[in-house]
């Protein structure tokens, strides 16, 4: 057991406030409590709480969380590399992607990634995340030789890189199986692959809100097959839009069971739907759709989160960008120990409409943590741990000592379209442009 862990218990006040309240929710929660894995039809029951019902998932989940890893709450500095907007696929709740007809599609050459890697390696990042678009006729060894490029220059810098999707996409252009594919980006450098694409694991859902988008059973097969070859990944679901509590139920209990099988799995995050500029809300495509979820929602989905995997995954982050720093401290009572990265350039979510910015600097981090009475550490990707910060231990970081505007110094997403310099170039019309019959 770690400095930071302690013993397993069951506070007086919490079992009577257990026993006070509806039998099904207080079974659930019991069996939760004695170290047993709920089961879908449990969850459903805690996902249908309210009041002092819900309180008291929220106060099980955060003794959960306390028992299995203790009060420190880490983050990890990094940023997002998101190299191309254009994507062959049309996911109705996807703002960032552009068809490579639109004047807004970008592509950042392989230079520039390495300058923007390089960059946040002297800030102090230890990691970057590398994900985007599928871009039409996209060249098999793309992702591959933006790995070799990256390490060839930042040898120590973690790649957590290539959404299942992505790897699935990258396979397919490379007329290769997803493993040999996998074996590649290994080789190149990926450390790590982020468990994004999921949504929500349910494949009558996902042909509704993203038809084409990558089905469960791939979504499934890529991530066991990176966990057989020793990469780890992510996990993630995504709410709030047109799914019930069941299926979300489910979800969490297929990421178990992949969990159990293969064990390569660091860390849950859900991410909660933004919906203000994304097609299937403005386009009004989808029925029932919903215009993301509510706060009380939030908090249960975090809370059963901690419940349902706490045995198997013991990390649960919540995502600042989806939720912001202040919502964030209520789920870190609420069974979540994680608050991710400081990002420096998120997309993604700003695209879609998220006003919470495009980066969080670690002190930042450190007083959000603090604040709530818990301790701040700063981790690794895989979770090890750089440096816990006591109560007088608190550095400037680079990314700290920076001033002025920081979207203005590494650029914005709504930036980046506008930027002719990197505008992307269909294969054909660059291939036709070389051609001696168009000089």
């Amino acid at each position: 057991m770690s400095m930071h862990q302690t013993e397993p218990q069951s506070p007086r006040s919490l079992e009577a406030l257990v026993s006070a309240i509806e039998l099904k929710v207080g079974r659930a929660l019991s069996d939760a409590l004695e170290g047993k894995d709920i089961s879908v039809e449990q969850a459903v029951t805690l996902f249908e709480t309210s009041g002092l019902e819900l309180n008291a998932t929220q106060m099980v989940a955060d003794e959960l969380r306390r028992r299995t890893v203790g009060d420190l709450v880490t983050y990890v500095v990094n940023r997002n590399i998101n190299f191309t907007n254009v994507c062959i696929k049309r996911c109705g709740f996807c703002a960032f992607s552009r068809d490579h007809r639109q004047e807004e599609g970008y592509f950042l050459p392989i230079n520039e990634v390495i300058r923007r890697a390089k960059e946040a390696w002297d800030l102090g990042a230890t990691e970057v995340c590398i994900q985007a678009g599928l871009p039409p006729q996209m060249e098999g060894d793309l992702y591959v030789r933006i790995c070799q490029a990256i390490k060839e220059e930042l040898p120590d810098i973690h790649i957590h890189g290539f959404s299942p999707e992505e790897v699935l996409y990258g396979a397919t252009r490379s007329r290769c199986s997803i493993k040999d594919y996998l074996k590649a980006l290994k080789y190149a450098g990926v450390g790590s692959l982020p468990g994004t694409s999921a949504e929500i694991l349910d494949q009558e859902l996902r042909d509704r809100i993203a038809p084409g988008r990558i089905t469960t059973e791939s979504w499934i097969e890529v991530i066991t097959t990176a966990h057989s070859l020793g990469i780890p990944t992510t996990s993630t679901i995504m709410f709030g839009h047109v799914e019930t509590n069941e299926q979300k139920a489910r979800h969490i209990a297929l990421i178990r069971d992949v969990q159990k099988s293969s064990g390569g799995i660091t860390e849950f995050v859900p991410l909660s739907f933004v919906h203000a500029e994304a097609p299937m809300h403005f386009q009004q495509t989808v029925d029932g759709l919903r215009s993301g979820a509510t706060g009380s929602e939030v908090v249960k989905v975090h809370a059963i989160a901690r419940i349902m995997l706490n045995n198997w995954i013991p990390n649960i982050q919540a995502s600042w960008v989806k939720e912001g720093l202040r919502l964030s401290q209520i789920l870190l009572l609420a069974g979540v120990n994680d608050l991710g990265g400081s990002l420096i350039n998120e997309s993604i979510s700003t695209a879609a409409g998220a006003q919470h910015g495009q980066l969080v600097r670690p002190s930042e981090f450190r007083r959000t943590i603090r604040d709530v009475g818990r301790v701040p550490a700063e981790r690794y990707t895989t979770y090890n741990i750089k440096h816990v910060f006591d109560d007088h231990d608190d550095p400037q970081d680079p990314l700290d000592l920076l001033e002025g505007n920081l979207e203005e110094r590494f650029g914005t997403y709504h930036s980046m379209v506008q930027m002719k310099g990197f505008r992307f170039v269909h294969p054909k019309r660059r291939d036709k442009a070389k051609s001696p019959t168009a000089l």
